[in-house]
């Protein structure tokens, strides 16, 4: 694990909102020069602390303005059959999110469908055909509440 300091604390911090920031603007807001803030910024990515940068969508805008969460119990715990589901459900292209979970299922994954109608046509043309799958527990958001991707550092 890389040992962060203070300012690369509020690198991160600033990067995670404005991912487009120029470095001068980032040094300047973290009180570097821009030389030092681009230094600290390559050696954050070259040691994986910045994994990459993204363009966050707004899944309105783009017609899915719904969010489902499925719970999915497999049958049993084999190495097998982990592997296999994993494999398959990476292929979804509506998968937002696919965690391993302790609790009362085995996966919790997060979609973004267009409506329940679309949800319906993914449920039948992928998630029926997941393999291992026991049961299948899908909760639709009625509302978003908060979101960030912004960890705390």
């Amino acid at each position: 694990m890389h040992e962060l300091d203070a300012i690369d604390r509020r690198i991160l911090n600033v990067l995670q909102r404005h991912g487009r920031i120029s470095n001068a603007e980032l040094a300047e807001r973290v009180h570097l020069s821009p030389s030092a803030c681009h230094r600290r910024v390559q050696r954050l990515e070259q040691t994986g602390v910045i994994a990459g940068y993204v363009a966050l969508l707004d899944p309105r805008r783009l017609g899915r303005p719904t969010t489902v969460f499925v719970e999915i119990t497999l049958s049993g715990q084999t190495e097998d059959i982990l592997d296999a589901f994993e494999r398959e459900v990476a292929l979804i292209p509506d998968v937002l999110e696919c965690h391993l979970t302790a609790g009362s299922a085995d996966y919790l994954l997060k979609l973004s469908v267009r409506d329940t109608e679309d949800f319906a046509r993914i449920h039948r043309r992928y998630l029926a055909r997941l393999p291992g799958v026991a049961q299948m527990h899908s909760s639709f958001s009625l509302r978003t509440v908060c979101q960030t991707t912004a960890l705390p550092v």
